[in-house]
């Protein structure tokens, strides 16, 4: 038998602590990425943009929901019946919900109470208790595939693939009733809400073009033109421009959200299939199907960075809160966080918050900026470079604000329930 010496033992036992430790804490927010045929989620730290983990799923992972707090990671299982629940601080599965055959797209309301599930297979969309992980009610829907929750709460809008029956169906989320169908001629595909509620975006098969509805009217806008076969379509908070995944030619491509204008386009990878904003609004993640891999686009134009996953990404998404799982994690008793406006951006874009928290706005930049909060809340009209404002949030709800000198800075507070 070979002696070890002490300190040899010592040095052994600090690099596997190292290691467990790189594997449990993250530098940045992190990704979840939906790998379809390996029925796995992979987990991407964003600040070095390394995968740290491999979560097994229910089968064909379809859509992924990041509560607002950023514990909880929710995934539909489309070859299965349930919705996985990943705990973010351990990238582990915490349990499994039963909802039904075939369940699709997932969406959450603001506050993170309920989780909406499209079950296909079962032709109804089911509203998890997040707080007893248990479906509470469902509402009958033909063949839904996706949802989007307004920002307001008030309705959820689901895409029906119900053949020769295509439709937008309204649900009343409070009465958990269905208040309208507004038909459509191709099968709907995904529909996002913009960050500000005055848009819904949706894509049609076979359709190179976004569609756009007025939510306040259920009217149609003018079309955004797009490649061939347009997937997702979104406009963030803090983003000047909206964004639209492309599948055909492998882009995505930026459009104005006012005048829906196509901009310029950035090429990714084969067959994109979706995408999210990083928590500080500088980079979108976008899943690659067809490469398998996600292409981390710099905003800003720096170079584009790709991670490669498992077999066939579908959904990604992104921690907009740090879990206990990274480095930069709330500690109990912390009551503040900080918002940083430089480079004429807030940074994060979005925030989450408990009732009771303050944000503090710091303006780093070199011009004057304010903090106009579009509900009418007093906010901060004029703050010169070096100064602050800080506002508590009493109660729990959603908070769209922008910059009262530069309205084209725009970005959200997430307040949930202490």
């Amino acid at each position: 038998m070979i002696a070890i010496p002490g300190f040899v033992r010592i040095l052994v036992v600090l690099a596997a602590l190292g290691a467990s430790a790189f594997c449990a804490f993250a530098a940045g927010p992190k990704a979840y990425v939906g790998n379809f045929k390996d029925s796995t989620v992979s987990v991407i730290d964003t600040g070095t943009e390394r995968v740290l983990a491999t979560v097994p799923v229910a089968t064909g992972p379809d859509g992924i929901v990041i509560s607002p707090d950023g514990r909880t990671v929710f995934v539909s299982g489309s070859g299965a019946s349930a919705v996985s629940e990943i705990d973010a601080a351990s990238d582990g599965v915490a349990r499994t919900i039963e909802v039904g055959k075939g369940p699709q797209g997932l969406a959450a309301t603001a506050d993170g109470r309920w989780l909406l599930v499209a079950v296909n297979g079962d032709d109804r969309v089911a509203f998890i208790d997040t707080a007893t992980h248990a479906v509470s009610a469902t509402v009958p829907v033909p063949k839904p595939h996706t949802i989007a929750v307004r920002p307001d709460g008030r309705q959820a809008y689901v895409a029906s693939q119900e053949p020769g029956h295509f439709a937008l169906v309204v649900v009343d989320l409070a009465a958990r009733t269905v208040v309208a169908e507004i038909p459509l001629e191709k099968a709907p595909r995904d529909l996002e809400f913009g960050h500000d509620g005055k848009a819904l975006y949706l894509t049609l098969a076979g359709v190179p073009a976004v569609q756009v509805l007025d939510p306040a009217t259920n009217q149609w806008l003018a079309p955004i033109p797009t490649g061939v076969s347009p997937h997702i379509a979104q406009h963030f908070a803090g983003m000047a421009s909206g964004v639209v995944v492309v599948q055909g030619p492998g882009e995505v491509l930026l459009f104005d959200p006012a005048t829906r204008a196509p901009g310029r386009s950035i090429g990714v990878g084969k067959q994109p299939h979706w995408l999210d904003l990083s928590a500080d609004g500088k980079k979108l993640w976008v899943s690659n199907e067809g490469s398998n891999d996600v292409s981390v686009v710099d905003l800003a134009g720096g170079p584009m960075h790709t991670v490669p996953v498992g077999n066939a990404p579908r959904k990604v998404a992104v921690q907009r809160a740090a879990s206990a799982g990274t480095a930069h994690a709330s500690q109990a008793g912390v009551s503040a966080q900080v918002v940083a406006i430089r480079n004429f951006a807030f940074e994060p874009a979005q925030i989450t918050v408990k009732a009771g928290q303050s944000v503090t706005w710091k303006n780093d930049d070199g011009a004057p900026h304010g903090v106009a909060f579009k509900d009418g809340t007093a906010g901060m009209d004029l703050m010169l470079p070096g100064k602050s404002f800080t506002r508590t949030f009493d109660k729990p709800g959603v908070h769209d604000y922008a910059c009262s000198v530069h309205s084209y800075m725009t970005a959200r507070v997430t307040v949930l329930a202490p």
